[in-house]
């Protein structure tokens, strides 16, 4: 037979025949003996596997996982620290956050590589250019995951920015008004949940560890570190100050929500400035000629006129 024919075949069927073992392996269920003795350990665990039940794909993700994700687990504990910190920075908190995004980019490797292969020898059979489709289209799937966890992380850094100051002034009301810092961070979480959920999503985790019992400190730096911007930062820089020194609390959050929408100001103003850089490539590329047409065609035909007439 044609080996144009075969490679495509065979590695069609090795693929499937792969990721129905894998599928086979993950998803097998615990047996009825082992859900017994589990609900007599624990009486409410039957109560919550039916309310927390995930669908069928959720639950052979879950299980496939943690075996995914062991080619990529990072060696050191300085990269597993900075991939949880880019996890948090775009809204990923939970521990099982980097064990989904590694096994994420493993699976978007192997459909690359799928879809690679079948465009290549569909279009252009088993040649050499072929092979540079699997390499192709595993690294786009490797690193789409990548890509789209970092659009996700800018985005919501910027609407933290954006979001921040006017959280702040309600925070300086309620800490004026005489309520404590956990009880302004619970109102404010509350008031602003529609206008602001970003913001109130962190300082509702940060309220929420406080109540647990977590040193003040550890929470405010903690919280500066998830969100990942400068000024959040800062403001816990200076809430640690202002509580270990004793210092005022709300003139403290005064100072930096003033200077927060100073800055948001300047931003602004800057943008508003440079518009008029932007604005040239549309007028030259878009205006300029039609301009150029409607004031200098009627000179032109009549020039052409009175060459033809001569």
């Amino acid at each position: 037979m044609n080996p144009e024919v075969i490679l495509p075949v065979a590695a069609f069927a090795s693929i499937a025949c792969g990721a129905w073992a894998v599928l086979t392996l993950i998803s097998g269920k615990k047996s009825r003996a082992a859900e017994r003795l589990e609900e007599i350990r624990d009486p409410m665990a039957r109560k919550r596997r039916d309310e927390n039940k995930p669908g069928a794909v959720n639950n052979i993700f879950e299980k496939a996982a943690p075996t995914l994700s062991k080619a990529l687990e990072p060696k050191t504990e300085t990269e597993q620290s900075d991939l949880r910190v880019r996890l948090a920075n775009a809204g990923f908190s939970s521990p099982n956050a980097p064990r989904n995004f590694l096994a994420l980019k493993l699976i978007g490797l192997m459909l690359g590589v799928m879809f690679g292969a079948v465009y290549s020898f569909a279009n252009m059979g088993a040649s050499s250019n072929s092979w540079m489709a699997f390499v192709i289209g595993g690294g786009a799937g490797f690193y789409l995951p990548a890509l789209v966890l970092t659009l996700m992380k800018m985005s919501r850094q910027q609407k933290l920015f954006l979001q921040l100051p006017d959280a702040l002034d309600l925070l300086v009301v309620c800490v004026e008004a005489g309520l404590g810092l956990d009880a302004g961070m619970r109102r404010v979480s509350e008031e602003l949940a529609s206008g602001a959920p970003e913001v109130c999503q962190e300082l509702g985790s940060a309220n929420m560890q406080l109540q647990m019992g977590r040193p003040r400190r550890e929470v405010l730096r903690d919280l500066g570190i998830r969100t990942g911007i400068d000024d959040m930062r800062s403001l816990a820089a200076i809430l640690i100050q202002a509580d270990r020194f004793g210092s005022s609390i709300a003139q403290a959050l005064r100072v930096q929500s003033d200077s927060m929408r100073t800055k948001r100001r300047q931003m602004a103003e800057e943008k508003a400035q440079g518009a008029a850089v932007k604005m040239i490539f549309p007028l030259v590329l878009f205006i300029f000629p039609g301009i150029f047409v409607i004031l200098v065609g009627p000179a032109g035909i009549q020039l052409m006129d009175n060459i033809v007439n001569k």
